[in-house]
């Protein structure tokens, strides 16, 4: 299934074709890619609540003659204690919804540093298609009708989410008034609205309410952070991730690991190699990454020359290795990127995390707060065991590669754990198969449990590579031709003419330009 496209002067891709619209609408009408990765968020806020939204986190790298890093990651609340948390959740497992789940969204304040740093055009202005499609409403897809079904059983608790979601159905119209405030009093009064204003102030309230501890004052306490992106070389290119408390450096492990070994042909041998380096690069994740102000080691240590080299000889090059299990991290994200005529690139990734985020929904302000918080362990002996006022580990990782210094490809994927194998597998097809990025996207994918190491493959794959992987001791359940818990991956790559684009078929995406 072959999605490529071609755009003279600009393109956007994102996982739901409202979004792409006005992310295409706001480059065609002369903003720039900021502008109209901006544009696109806010309306996917709006449209695919079940992936992102004004209560959850950002990421990005930003293109603009050199790279340049966003860590929109909010804190737990800082007079929270794993303690009382144990006592609340009634065992040793973080809830996965609640109160207790929630950490400070991050979002808003990344939007406005974005646009502060790069943008052209006003906030206010980057809002028309999500006040549209907030006030008037928009046709409920499959996609949406299967994330609202799905939520009917995790938030039988929230009436005031059942209240805007619970009785809406394929083709249904839904609109959210109380959604539009926010994105109104946003443009009116910009990022202060939300941290130390009305905004802030029910967002705590609503969380107290449900037995949590987010305060105000910890919604005021936010920034956001600028940073260099890590990099590491694979193949003829050099590949672009996000720091911790991001999962950026597992993508980079692995394929450190894979430039170890000679370029492997498609089929069975490829699979295994690509699978066991993930495996590793995933373990290497749960044992050492969090928030940065906790981890025992640097990231880079991941990255280094003779780690590389052990984690490498580490595979048995005719056998499924068992790495120590990790801690899976499910997944419910959007990605998309931007382009325009400058060069100005950008990758992003926003999430309420799992589904539609806590449950917790701010019923004034229509909006759902992240569970980002469920990411964190209950286990002392983690490095991302749960603390007051800490980051949790993310798996959200927008990614770029360069080739000779200037970027051959912006892209990234949603999916929990599954992002870094999507971006290892992406990259693969990419750079060793020489496959255009939208057949490396459609090509089937699998990906890893990091608490079992069972692998799930799309039933794409021929039944020799599945059979000789099984053979090799590989647990592997085959799911749908699809799966859409494969990640949803988009791109943008220059070309002669301009710019490529793909979006992940997969989803009900699209990527558009000008």
């Amino acid at each position: 299934m072959r999605l490529s496209h071609r755009y003279p002067r600009a393109a956007v891709a994102t996982p739901h074709y409202l979004a792409s619209a006005a992310g295409a609408a706001t480059l065609a009408d002369g903003g720039n890619a900021v502008d109209a990765i901006i544009a696109a968020n806010l309306a996917l806020g709006v449209v695919a609540p079940y992936f992102c939204g004004y209560g959850g986190d950002l990421f990005a790298i930003v293109w603009d003659g050199s790279a340049t890093g966003y860590l929109g990651s909010g804190r737990s609340p800082t007079s929270a204690t794993i303690e009382r948390i144990r006592e609340r959740a009634g065992g040793a497992v973080m809830p996965a919804f609640g109160p207790d789940a929630v950490t400070v969204p991050g979002g808003v304040a990344g939007w406005f540093a974005l646009l502060e740093r790069w943008g052209t055009r006003e906030f206010g202005q980057l809002t028309e298609f999500a006040l549209r499609y907030a006030t008037e409403g928009f046709e409920i897809t499959p996609g949406a009708a299967q994330a609202i079904s799905e939520g009917q059983a995790f938030y039988r608790g929230f009436p005031h989410w059942q209240a805007v979601y619970g009785g809406v159905h394929l083709g249904d119209v839904l609109r959210q008034p109380a959604l539009a405030k926010t994105i109104e009093l946003l443009a009116s009064d910009g990022p202060d609205a939300y941290y130390r204003g009305p905004i802030g102030a029910a967002i705590a309230t609503a969380v107290q309410e449900h037995g949590g501890e987010l305060s105000a004052a910890d919604l005021a306490a936010h920034s956001g952070e600028w940073t260099e992106p890590l990099r590491a070389p694979f193949r003829d290119v050099e590949v672009l991730e996000l720091p911790p408390p991001t999962q950026g450096v597992t993508v980079l492990e692995a394929l450190r690991i894979l430039d170890q070994f000679d370029a492997a042909p498609s089929g069975p041998d490829r699979e295994h190699l690509l699978i066991e380096a993930t495996k590793l690069a995933l373990a290497d994740r749960d044992r050492w990454v969090s928030d940065p102000d906790t981890m025992p080691h640097p990231a880079s240590d991941l990255l280094s020359d003779p780690w590389v080299r052990t984690r490498a000889d580490a595979i048995d090059a005719d056998r499924a290795g068992t790495p120590d299990p990790g801690e899976p991290q499910a997944g419910g994200t959007a990605y998309l990127c931007a382009t325009d005529a400058d060069g100005l690139m950008v990758s992003l990734i926003q999430s309420n995390f799992v589904h539609f985020g806590s449950g917790v929904h701010v019923s004034e302000w229509g909006i759902n707060l992240n569970n980002r918080g469920f990411s964190f362990s209950l286990d002392p002996e983690r490095v991302n065991v749960f603390a007051g006022g800490k980051r949790p580990m993310h798996t959200l990782i927008p990614a770029m590669a360069l080739r000779d210094g200037i970027p051959c490809l912006v892209f990234g994927s949603m999916g929990g754990d599954a992002q870094a194998p999507v971006h290892v597998q992406v990259l693969a097809h990419v750079l060793d198969d020489g496959a255009d990025p939208a057949d490396a996207i459609a090509a089937p994918r699998w990906r890893v449990d990091p608490g079992t190491w069972a692998v799930r493959a799309e039933t794409r794959f021929d039944a020799v590579t599945l059979a000789t992987l099984r053979a090799r001791g590989h647990d592997i359940t085959e799911t749908s031709a699809f799966d859409s818990g494969m990640g949803h991956s988009h791109a943008i790559w220059p070309t002669a003419g301009g710019w490529g684009a793909t979006f992940d078929p997969r989803s009900e995406g699209a990527a558009l330009g000008c």
